[in-house]
């Protein structure tokens, strides 16, 4: 136990610096930050989705250089097959022995952070091909298999604005990913800060904090915090009370919602919830812990029904009004 604390203090302390040196070249977006690092130290994956021209590769290519992680963009189109990503066997001649023989060349997935840069605009087949090295950590090809390298950390992203010619992914596969982050516009003060940082010449030095080793170790920490059972029993609460024909269940759940979220939303609020403790310093989960990550866990695991597209209730409004109705449990 004491060397578990100290390693929550060491991520504390880590985090404390990661920040500041993402924050030499990303101005604001605290949230986003803070979620992607719960989502890396949870050995999971992320759902980034904003507006083109918010900084989403620019934050997340900076994070890999602070945690000296090899970093691959993969750029999703139409004509994007599985083979681009994962890699394929070539035919190759030995010059010594004349003899031909396959060779594997490597794709880009094999890095530590991938951004899959909108990920709906490829067919499924493709989309299958990322999400099922997301979940295996492997690559198959031919008869052999090639373990990707760790920490392995996908990220993808998607402009909720042109869905003309997309491939939605379906929720099945949305549940995949761990956090649902969504990148908003800085306030004034933000946007002003930016405008100055970009408009002249800079260079910025990052260091790097953690690297791969240590993220490991850290991760395998996030899994020994500890959990109350009222905790366990508030993230229950709120993921029951997201399913329109469980008892109990608010109205306004039955109104608007067509199907709630699975036990793996329950899952990824107790992992989270123990990561952001680690961030924050504490070396146990709170309710806070789950309260907070209710948003970004919760809103692309809910499939809202005719009324609440006629009404324009989002599944964000849903879930801060779940958590207005659902008490914090007590220790006790």
């Amino acid at each position: 136990m004491p060397d578990d604390i100290k390693a929550a203090e060491k991520l504390a302390e880590a985090t404390t610096k990661l920040k500041e040196e993402v924050g030499k070249v990303i101005v604001g977006q605290f949230d986003v930050i803070e979620q992607l690092l719960i989502t890396l130290f949870s050995n999971a994956h992320g759902f980034m989705v904003g507006v083109p021209g918010l900084a989403k590769t620019l934050i997340v290519s900076t994070l890999a250089r602070v945690l000296h992680l090899s970093f691959k963009r993969i750029q999703f189109t139409p004509d994007l097959m599985p083979s681009d990503i994962t890699g394929t066997d070539i035919m190759q001649e030995d010059p010594n022995t004349n003899r031909r023989e396959f060779v594997f060349s490597r794709g880009p997935i094999f890095a530590n952070m991938i951004l899959a840069d909108e990920i709906n605009r490829t067919p499924p087949k493709t989309q299958a091909a990322l999400l099922e090295s997301m979940q295996e950590r492997q690559v198959t090809a031919g008869r052999h298999t090639y373990q990707l390298d760790r920490p392995f950390f996908v990220l993808a992203t998607q402009n909720p604005i042109e869905q003309e010619g997309t491939y939605p992914l379906p929720e099945a596969q949305l549940d995949r990913f761990m956090l649902s982050i969504l990148v908003d516009y800085p306030d004034a003060e933000q946007e002003l800060a930016i405008y100055k940082a970009t408009t002249v010449a800079q260079a910025h030095e990052i260091r790097p904090i953690l690297n791969a080793r240590e993220i490991i170790d850290l991760q395998q920490t996030v899994l020994r915090v500890p959990v109350g059972d009222h905790v366990y029993r508030y993230a229950l609460e709120l993921v029951r009370k997201t399913r329109p024909d469980e008892p109990g269940v608010p109205k306004f759940a039955q109104d608007w919602l067509e199907l709630g979220a699975g036990p793996r939303a329950g899952q990824n609020l107790i992992l989270g919830a123990k990561a952001r403790a680690l961030i924050h310093g504490r070396f146990y989960a709170a309710c806070e812990d789950v309260e907070q990550l209710a948003l970004p866990v919760l809103r692309h695991r809910l499939i809202t029904n005719f009324n609440a597209e006629t009404e324009g209730v989002t599944t964000d409004a849903i879930v801060q009004r779940l958590l207005k109705e659902v008490p914090k449990q007590s220790e006790e």
